[in-house]
């Protein structure tokens, strides 16, 4: 899904002032526009652009400043982006604003002459002009009580102390106070302060703690804290109106058990009632428990007056990071002793989900990863980037490790090593598009400059939009290109052969990206040949047939307009869901038109924006944010292309959150395929989404008063890409295909699902979802399904360091894995023969048909040896269903006998009792002109001493490929038979044959 790829970018962190030393960097810190970020030293400060990666503006404090208030520790940025708080080791708060200034530029224009100048095309991003930045100082703030932890929000700054352990908050300090509040008096902007005690505080497991991080995370009122023993919780501040009458008892009583509990903190009078207050409540649950060690607990009471400080004992599973995932409701946790957990939010009160320990593969250079420095999900939820101080790695959200680097134990000479990011991060960030990956290095001493860099990702462009024709192709997005695989189109070997680059690179012109970076959306088209990419703005497509792009002509008419919700092909018409202004639409494009609002097809409004498109033959499905599903029909007409609204549907109550849906797509019964009014598809479909990370089947029932309804049932959760196949080859016809991050997970025939009742719980797995038909081990990343080749594809990391170049070279290198026995086993274990037949049958042209056949049959024989079920009950062996199944290909008899020489000879009775004699076989073969098979046989019957004494079997078979003019396989003859005899005389009495003096002529 994500891939790094080519080299790194290095930075040179120094400013370009006179006399300015090289300082290492202590942290970078992203705006939360991602636009800019900055980069902290212990006496400085600087603001950089990411695109182009420029520094704008620098601050530096002076020596006396240094001195009084203490060195920089970490920046914090204001909710709007104005605003940098940095946190020094003297526990001050140093406060500086950004100003902008339209009449400067940052950097000039290099002198040359305008016709070299022209030969200058800006990169991605790089032709909107450089704003000119300065940083001002505005302030100190002294906090008593040792500062631990910062969080700025939108009118107060919130921090927390150790010595008294509390949580404050500051406004913002300014002139005029509602200038920050837009005339807003009424805003809650007072000082505020909690101190951290068990009455206060009951849903804390130990109140006596301290507050060492807060972090918050944007677009929720939810934020996360970690304890000074460990623990990490998300909490969120509430207010409420609370009677005098009640007094401070109601205030700390303690709620429901597992749910966010409240205590009694400060408060003031309400200007609405005379008998009411209004109080500021903290609300929270643990979500990470470690086990305190009873010598701490112990210190505690002994000396319950002494400073509590539970943060110097070693607890390998205490947080040091905690970073929440809305998409995917999904929580990580870095840990003191380098190990990163995923767990979920809580479902049901009370009810704790067991965390999941990310693996990170077996290298045998990874020793010491060290404590977890730095994490952060990428924007669109699917990765988790995770740095280390000797090491850093990605992960999938589902816990599938797929990029990583530990150590440098194989590195001859350290100090020619430039990509210092190898050994370890300190901190780090994502780019916008999530097409780079900022990392800040650890310094080992050796230099104070060159800290930085940003490495490369191709991802899958299922990440922007999941539609089915993205999964159908492996279809790769870059900062600057798409790949697209070709190797569905290529002969079959040439599939299998990872050596086959069958990639197309197509690059995205640059007059586009430049201002419309980065890309937001990829769409391919059924066929693989036509593209559509949108950025910022506009939008832009490629047709693979004449090898050129189309973009708008006039400017204007591409800047008036984004895509939002996402863009697909339909034939040759490009269907967008784009906002203009306030208002969206529908709109229809052709690939054989030039791009203007003139040449637009059609036009259809929508009343509010639209979360995903999806395309299942001629229906458009349509999901919006107000939680309503729309089909349209595309209607050709003789001179254009229309959608005529067939129907719509609300899932108010049923789906919680539209914009968590990711995947939308349809099945429709055979019945109404073939007989029944389109207009009516979506009262009897049975609806396919993913919501975050739940696949989720929604099936119509009518009512009594013939209103649809619909049962919601969860197939799997944690699913990262799924695949529908409505046209698949046999059962897998409507089979559903999802991959959780170990391996691909199919369900056949999703039609067919039905809610298991609480008797059949064997369908049903402990979570309560439907378990698969089949299981797929991969131990690559999938990125599409070949149907008519029987193969999944996937990528897989590669990095690579030269001896002779300074700098690590990033590839993803192409893996497949056939699942044609998967499938096949399936039926089999299930007694269908005939149905394992027929869908064999669809496959048996292809080059590598007989391999898949001997991978069933050696799975099935070496299970069987090692179950002991089997040993005991002869009746719970399918290997006698797998033979029948063989017996129905003319390549049984090589497939058995390939299984046979690749499995230990102690499985060869249980085989053979089974398949047959393997004299009666190898007589088949040698009747059937199958000379090389019959060879086979004949190796299998000198190891098992069939042979007959006189080697007239071996003769035979020598004679009739003397007879078929097969002389590899005669020198393959003479050589066993060599090989019998030492002595050589069972070869002398072979050459001496009458039919070899034919040979000989």
């Amino acid at each position: 899904m994500y891939f790094p790829t080519s080299v790194a970018r290095q930075f040179c962190t120094v400013p370009l002032l006179p006399n300015a030393p090289p300082e290492p960097v202590l942290g970078i810190t992203p705006s939360p526009y991602r636009s800019l970020f900055c980069t902290l030293t212990r006496n400085g400060i600087a603001i950089w652009r990411v695109r182009p990666s420029a520094m704008l503006a620098y601050l530096s404090r002076t020596s006396t400043s240094v001195e009084e208030h203490g060195e920089n520790q970490s920046a914090h940025w204001s909710v709007d982006g104005m605003r940098i708080v940095i946190r020094t080791t003297k526990s001050y708060l140093v406060l500086a604003s950004l100003h902008q200034k339209p009449d400067e530029t940052p950097y000039g224009t290099p002198r040359s002459g305008s016709s070299t100048l022209r030969t200058f095309l800006s990169g991605a991003g790089e032709a909107l002009p450089l704003q000119a930045l300065v940083i001002r100082f505005e302030g100190v703030i002294q906090v008593e009580g040792n500062l631990l932890s910062v969080s700025p929000r939108k009118y107060y700054i919130l921090f927390s102390t150790r010595n008294p352990s509390s949580v404050q908050r500051i406004p913002w300090p300014m002139a005029h106070s509602s200038e920050s509040h837009g005339g807003d008096e009424g805003r809650d902007d007072d000082y505020e302060s909690w101190s951290l005690c068990e009455q206060n505080f009951q849903w804390l497991i130990d109140a006596n703690v301290s507050i060492s991080n807060i972090s918050s995370f944007r677009g929720t009122e939810v934020e996360s804290w970690i304890t000074s023993d460990g623990r990490a919780y998300l909490v969120q501040l509430i207010e409420s109106d609370v009677s005098d009458t009640a007094g401070t008892h109601s205030e700390g009583t303690q709620t429901d058990e597992g749910t966010f509990a409240s205590g009694s903190w400060h408060s003031r009078m309400s200007n609405d009632s005379t008998n009411l207050r209004s109080i500021l409540r903290w609300q929270g649950t643990c979500i990470h428990d470690v086990e305190v060690p009873k010598w701490v607990q112990k210190r505690k009471q002994v000396h319950p007056d002494e400073e509590p400080r539970t943060d110097d004992y070693e607890q390998p599973r205490r947080a040091v990071k905690v970073v929440v995932n809305m998409k995917f409701s999904l929580i990580a946790i870095g840990t003191h002793c380098g190990n990163v957990e995923y767990t979920t939010f809580l479902s049901q009160p009370g009810a704790a989900s067991k965390p999941q320990v990310l693996e990170t593969p077996q290298s045998y250079h990874i020793k010491d990863r060290g404590p977890v420095c730095a994490m952060e999900w990428s924007s669109d939820g699917y990765v988790l980037a995770v740095g280390w101080e000797k090491g850093w790695a990605i992960w999938s959200v589902a816990g599938r490790c797929l990029a990583w680097s530990f150590g440098s134990e194989n590195r001859t000479d350290e100090s020619k090593i430039k990509d210092m990011f190898m050994d370890g991060i300190r901190d780090l960030f994502w780019a916008p598009g999530n097409f780079e990956l900022f990392v800040l290095s650890n310094t080992d001493g050796r230099i104070s400059d060159g800290q930085l860099f940003a490495i490369p990702f191709a991802k899958s462009a299922a990440t922007g939009q999941h539609i089915p024709d993205n999964a159908e192709y492996a279809f790769l997005q870059m900062d600057d290109r798409v790949l697209v695989y070709r190797g569905a189109d290529q002969p079959d070997m040439s599939v299998i052969n990872p050596e086959s680059d069958v990639w197309q690179h197509i690059k995205i012109p640059q007059k586009y990206l430049a201002t419309n970076w980065p890309i937001r959306y990829s769409a391919i088209s059924a066929d693989g040949r036509l593209i559509a990419i949108a950025g910022r703005r506009g939008i832009t497509h490629y047709s693979s047939t004449s090898g050129r792009w189309k973009s708008f002509a006039d400017e204007l008419q591409e800047k008036a307009f984004t895509v939002r919700g996402g863009l697909l092909w339909f034939h040759h018409v490009l269907v967008a869901a784009v906002e203009v202004g306030r208002s969206w639409q529908l709109r229809l494009y052709s690939r054989d038109l030039e791009l203007s609002n003139q040449n637009v097809l059609y036009r259809e409004s929508l009343t509010s924006p639209a979360v995903i498109l999806s395309l299942v033959d001629n229906s458009l499905l349509v999901y919006t944010t107000d939680n309503t599903l729309l089909h349209y029909l595309i209607v050709p007409t003789a001179d254009t292309i229309k959608l005529h609204l067939a129907g719509s549907i609300s899932f108010e109550g049923v789906i919680a959150n539209p914009n968590a849906v990711r995947v939308l797509s349809w099945m429709i019964p055979t019945a109404q395929k073939q007989l029944g009014d389109p207009v009516g598809d979506l009262a009897v479909a049975t609806v396919l989404m993913m919501v975050g990370g739940e696949l989720v089947l929604l099936k119509p029932r009518k009512s009594g008063d013939q209103e649809v309804r619909y049962d919601m049932q969860i197939l799997a959760d944690r699913i990262e890409f799924c695949w529908i196949h409505l046209r698949g080859i046999g059962s897998l016809e409507n089979s559903l295909w999802g991959y959780d991050g170990r391996g691909m997970r199919v369900w056949l025939n999703a039609l067919t699902i039905e809610a298991p009742s609480e008797s059949a719980s064997e369908s049903r797995t402990r979570t309560g979802h439907v378990r698969e038909s089949v299981n797929v081990p991969l131990d690559f990343y999938p990125l599409s399904v070949l149907m008519d080749k029987g193969i999944i594809i996937g990528a897989e990391h590669e990095s690579s360091l030269g001896s002779t170049l300074p700098f690590v070279t990033f590839r993803h290198a192409t893996s497949s894995h056939l699942f044609l026995h998967h499938i096949l086993r399936f039926h089999l274990e299930a007694g269908q023969v005939e149905e394992a037949v027929s869908f064999a049958s669809h496959y048996q042209h292809l080059v590598f048909f007989a391999h898949a056949l001997e991978i069933l049959l050696h799975t099935v024989v070496e299970s069987e040896a090692s179950s002991e079920d089997v040993a005991k009950n002869a009746e719970d062996s399918i290997l006698p269903s797998v033979v029948e199944f063989l017996d129905h290909f003319d390549v049984a008899l090589d497939v058995v006998v390939g299984c046979a020489r690749k499995t230990e000879m102690t499985r060869w009775r249980r085989l053979f009792a089974i398949v047959g004699d393997p004299k009666t076989l190898f007589e088949t073969c040698l009747s059937s002109q199958r000379l090389r098979t019959a060879g086979s046989y004949l190796i299998v019957l000198h190891s098992l001493e069939q042979l007959d004494t006189g080697h007239d079997d071996a003769f035979r078979l020598l004679k009739s490929a003397v007879a078929a003019k097969d002389w590899q396989l005669c020198r393959e003859l003479l050589r066993f038979l060599h090989s019998m005899d030492d002595s050589g005389a069972v070869l002398k009495e072979a050459l001496a044959q009458p039919f070899m003096s034919e040979a000989q002529v």
